[in-house]
This record gives structure tokens, C-alpha cells and sequence, in this order.
């Protein structure tokens, strides 16, 4: 019963990854390099790189099962639950579980993978803020599962959902409003990213002066505290931002 239940959990795993084709039972045709590229350089925890093939004998499935603490679920049941197609989901998970091949991304791996987009600027802060964002059940870690949920939102939601995933990011603490500590601390953050030596040079007081602009417009009462339909109608009413929120329609 054990090697049964162990085939099918393996079958379940080359099904999602795009490594076996459950009409045929051969691999299927390689997906095209060039949506492999597109999609990994968005992803910081799937770095775009030689992505080995899946084991073919039978002592590489073993290890490979080994060596995975985290499952995800299946693929008709990320279907559902995203707005990926099953190729772009396998595409996914071949990224990701190359460079997590625990299944789970802590925040210390995120960070550091982060780490490599923005080598010129210190980027743990904002990557830590990124992973809170990812890791909605406050577990400590991001499985496949909740990577493609936020992607999914980002890459493919209304303008809505991204404007309510960007609050969530802002709030830090999740309490349903953006204080100027946090806006500072996300501002900081971002500057710190971007390194000391962008052209043109940013000002030391450059965050500050940027959250007060913020405020300024999206504090409709003036109570100090930017609320989710604050910011959702402040985003609406503003050009720049709504093409902003576009662009991610020609992403993928």
C-alpha cells in the first residue's frame, strides 16, 4: 500500500511539473524557452537558469521524494483557485522547485535571492516586507501555493485585487490602515534597494518628502491614516498609477 501511495504522489508531482503526460505517459513537448524566461525573471524565488529534467530511474525518485518537505496541491485544484493555465502553472513549478527544492521558501532564502535582482542596494527590508505579503497564513514560509496565489493576483486580477494586494504590502502590521511609519519604513526600504549610486542621486529626505505626498493625497479626512477605501479611490482617480497597474496585462 505504501509503494502505491508513493507512485501516486509522484505522479501527481511530474503532472504538475510538466514532467509526464498522463495520456500518453511520455514527457510532453518542451514548453518554449522564451515564456519559460518571461515568466521566471518575474519571480524572486525562481531565478531564470538551466532547470534540470525530473529523475527517470527509479533510485532519483526516490531521492526526489526524499528530499521534498512540502507537496503542493494539484494542478486542477490551482486551476481553480488561480488564473493560470495548467502550462503556465507547470512552467511555475519547474522554477521554483529548482530553486526551492524543498517545496518551501523561507524568509531568509527569500532574501537572499532577492538580493541578487538589486546587487548595488541592500534589498532585506523590502524583501522581507515582499515575503509578508506572500506568506498570508503567517507561517513563517512560502510554498508553491501561496507564491502563484499572489502572483496570480498581481499578474492577472482586476485593478482591484493588485491595488488591494499593494495595500496589504503598505500595511505592515495588518491592521486595515497605512500609518506614515509604515509608508516611511516601505520608503526607506525602496530607496535602500535602489542603492546610493542611482542617477540622478537621491536626497537623504527623499522618503520623507514622498510620504507626504502620499498623504497629502490619499489622506481624504485628514485623520492620519490611509484606509483601504482611501487608497483604493485615491489609486482610481490617479492616471499614472492605473497605467501603472496596466502594464502588468502585457506581462505574461
Amino acid at each position: 500500500m505504501r509503494s502505491k501511495g508513493r507512485k501516486e504522489s509522484l505522479s501527481d508531482s511530474r503532472d504538475l511539473d510538466g514532467s509526464y503526460d498522463q495520456l500518453t505517459g511520455n514527457p510532453p513537448v518542451q514548453t518554449k524557452k522564451a515564456l519559460k524566461q518571461r515568466f521566471l525573471k518575474l519571480l524572486p524565488c525562481c531565478r531564470p537558469k538551466s532547470i534540470p529534467s525530473l529523475s527517470e530511474n527509479s533510485v532519483e525518485d526516490e531521492f526526489e521524494l526524499s528530499t521534498v518537505c512540502h507537496r503542493p496541491e494539484g494542478l486542477e485544484q490551482l486551476q481553480e483557485q488561480t488564473k493560470f493555465t495548467r502550462k503556465e502553472l507547470q512552467v511555475l513549478y519547474r522554477g521554483f522547485k529548482n530553486e526551492c527544492p524543498s517545496g518551501i521558501v523561507n524568509e531568509e532564502n527569500f532574501k537572499q535571492i532577492y538580493s541578487q535582482f538589486f546587487p548595488q542596494g541592500d534589498s532585506s527590508t523590502y524583501a522581507t516586507f515582499l515575503f509578508n505579503a506572500f506568506d498570508t497564513d503567517h507561517d513563517g514560509s512560502v510554498s508553491f501555493e501561496d507564491f502563484v496565489s499572489g502572483l496570480s493576483t498581481i499578474l492577472r486580477g482586476t485593478i482591484d485585487d493588485r491595488l488591494n494586494w499593494a495595500f496589504n504590502l503598505y500595511d505592515l502590521n495588518k491592521d486595515g490602515c497605512i500609518t506614515k511609519e509604515e509608508m516611511l519604513d516601505i520608503m526607506k526600504s525602496i530607496y535602500d534597494m535602489m542603492g546610493k549610486y542611482t542617477y540622478p542621486a537621491m536626497r537623504e529626505e527623499a522618503p520623507r518628502e514622498h510620504v507626504e505626498n502620499f498623504f497629502q493625497k490619499m489622506d481624504r479626512n485628514k485623520d492620519g491614516v490611509v484606509t483601504i477605501e482611501e487608497f483604493l479611490e485615491s489609486c482610481q482617480k490617479d492616471e499614472n498609477i492605473m497605467r501603472s497597474m496596466q502594464l502588468f496585462d502585457s506581462v505574461i
